[in-house]
């Protein structure tokens, strides 16, 4: 499998943050049944390499397992050695892009201005994280002079803009706790609504960019 091209269709990737480890798992089988099929498991949370491990070896392709939060190289090369299938920023860190190209995985670092998008692809980025994602209309705006370089708009996304930084010309996008919120309890009827919550968010970034959802 092609991990940038799987990002790059999917558009989506789940950010997973300060979960109870036990109820990961669940909410990613509700993801994936919502139809989002790539997810971040951020360093800062707990027994994270473990988490990265076991999700990679159980759902292989069905989910792509990626390591977020990710601010050095050595815990770059850690996340990796665990199963990490790409690696995202909130910072911009040629060592730890360079790392990460050497090792044949995805490059996702973050940066905010001009210069630090145009450097981080120029370091080897394969899609640059745009964070924080202030506006729609900021995406567009970088997008003119920067159309060659995938953007990711990560922060702040949530069900009703979604649609307005995908008409901007935005790649993929980072989702957080608008779509998996860490401080919800885990029940049957909770999951339903993450599942449809995912539906949602898919649905939106694959409709026509310029029509308007019903």
């Amino acid at each position: 499998m092609n991990i940038l091209s799987h990002i790059l269709q999917n558009k989506i990737v789940a950010i997973i943050r300060g979960v109870d480890p036990k109820n990961v798992s669940l909410i990613i089988q509700a993801l994936l049944e919502g139809g989002i099929k790539t997810a971040e498991i951020t360093l800062n949370s707990e027994n994270a390499f473990e988490l990265i491990s076991e999700l990679s070896e159980k759902l292989g392709d069905k989910v792509l397992i990626g390591a977020g939060t990710v601010l050095d190289a050595q815990s770059g090369e850690l996340a990796i050695a665990h199963g990490a299938r790409f690696i995202v920023s909130p910072s911009l860190n040629i060592e730890l892009i360079r790392l990460v190209k050497q090792k044949k995985i995805v490059s996702i670092p973050g940066a905010f201005t001009a210069t630090e998008i145009v450097t981080a692809y120029n370091a080897g980025a394969d899609i640059v994280k745009v964070f924080p994602a202030l506006s729609a209309q900021y995406i567009k705006d970088l997008r003119g002079p920067l159309f060659h370089i995938p953007l990711m708009p990560t922060g702040g996304i949530n069900i009703h803009n979604i649609h307005e930084f995908r008409k901007a010309g935005a790649a993929a996008f980072g989702i957080g706790s608008s779509l998996v919120d860490a401080r919800q309890q885990i029940t049957g009827d909770s999951l339903g609504q993450l599942k449809e919550r995912a539906r949602q968010f898919v649905m939106a970034v694959n409709n026509n960019p310029g029509q308007q959802e019903n």
